[in-house]
């Protein structure tokens, strides 16, 4: 019998120590490092900035000079940026070495499939997005080699089992396990206990192992995944085969779907609009209102990083990222009004949502609006 896709992502020993190495290296960087470098900010930088200007930088543009002369700032960049590069190699050696196998396995699971795969040749993904390698992977989101590669969405997959095992995640859990996709599905049904779904759309599904939550939490729904990319929607599909769900995915542009108006009871994101345009974002919010029943909710989880509950530091390591270390979109994202920006696709103000939920020692920012 053929070994599973989960069985066939196993990094070899060597390939194990060295992406171990990358994780604890990342760790440090954005934990230890990055907290020495907001303490070297609050008892040096900052009175060095008041000193020579009589008050405190009142923006990250502001202070990111201050920054930038410091060495302590110019290590912590250096070793974010090595960390990154080397997470990528790490965890391509593994991909490229089990890719073949992985593809196969792919292929023969679509022979007879449960739900459905839709793919578009001639979708061309908006300017800039086509063109910006998002966390600098090798390629980006829609590199194919050939019809059945799915390379794109694998090393992906594999980046996020490198932080679950560098987070202590992944002693005990499955690879691909949905914790993200669980604590959307949670926080959907406690701040709508109502909602009881009969179809469910997820927006940038990416490679689909949170959307089987989805499934796992309604089991009655009917779920689709639509994301730009073919080798990310080709690989959910396996995912959700390989599971014996029935799963529906659709290679979309997330501002025109394709779905018939009112389709949907539920439509959610996981971290999609802090990798999207600002001006791209106003007609995904149109076209999810579009696409909801009555009664119908739209929301979406991302990054926590609003400047008005950020310390100056941390509003300016995030921009670093965004200038260097493939977040291009994170800043605008973080900057942009969305409850302001849901009411102009249609959403009624008192039925919009933009506020946080914990998760662990941190939150995500949680927003989105109900249909009448």
């Amino acid at each position: 019998m053929s070994a599973t896709l989960g069985q066939l992502y196993r990094p070899d020993h060597d390939e194990h120590a060295r992406q171990r190495f990358v994780g604890v290296l990342k760790s440090f960087a954005n934990g230890a490092l990055e907290q020495k470098l907001a303490a070297r900010y609050e008892a040096e930088l900052l009175p060095k900035f008041v000193a020579a200007h009589g008050r405190a930088p009142q923006n990250r543009d502001d202070a990111r000079p201050l920054f930038e002369s410091d060495p302590l700032y110019q290590l912590w960049g250096s070793l974010v940026y090595a960390s990154q590069g080397l997470m990528w190699e790490t965890v391509g050696e593994t991909c490229e070495r089990i890719g073949p196998a992985f593809e196969a396995r792919a292929t023969a699971l679509g022979a007879q499939p449960r739900g459905s795969l839709r793919l578009d040749p001639a979708l061309q993904p908006p300017t800039p997005i086509d063109r910006v390698e998002i966390h600098r992977q090798p390629g980006g989101y829609f590199a194919s080699r050939h019809p059945k590669d799915l390379h794109a969405a694998l090393i992906y997959f594999g980046t996020i089992e490198l932080y679950r095992a560098a987070k202590g995640l992944s002693a005990n859990a499955p690879v691909g396990e949905p914790g993200i996709g669980r604590y959307i599905a949670q926080v959907v049904r406690k701040r709508y206990p109502d909602l009881a779904p009969r179809r469910i759309l997820d927006l940038g599904c990416g490679p689909g192992t949170e959307t089987i939550a989805l499934k796992e939490a309604f089991p009655d729904a009917e779920v689709h995944g639509v994301d730009l990319s073919a080798p990310f929607v080709s690989f959910a599909h396996a995912w959700a085969e390989e599971r014996g769900m029935a799963l529906h995915f659709r290679q979309a542009d997330a501002r025109r779907t394709g779905y018939p108006d009112g389709h949907f009871d539920l439509i959610v994101s996981h971290i999609l609009f802090h990798e999207t345009w600002h001006d791209i974002t106003p007609a995904i919010f149109s076209e999810a209102r579009r696409l909801l029943a009555p009664g119908g909710v739209f929301l979406n989880a991302d990054v926590p990083y609003q400047p008005a509950r950020m310390p100056m530091n941390k509003q300016v390591t995030n921009d670093w990222q965004v200038r260097n270390n493939g977040e291009p979109f994170w800043t605008g994202f973080a900057d942009t009004d969305v409850a302001a920006a849901l009411a102009r696709a249609g959403f009624a103000p008192e039925r919009i949502v933009a506020d946080y939920e914990p998760l662990g020692a941190g939150h995500y920012f949680f927003f989105g609006g109900r249909a009448p």
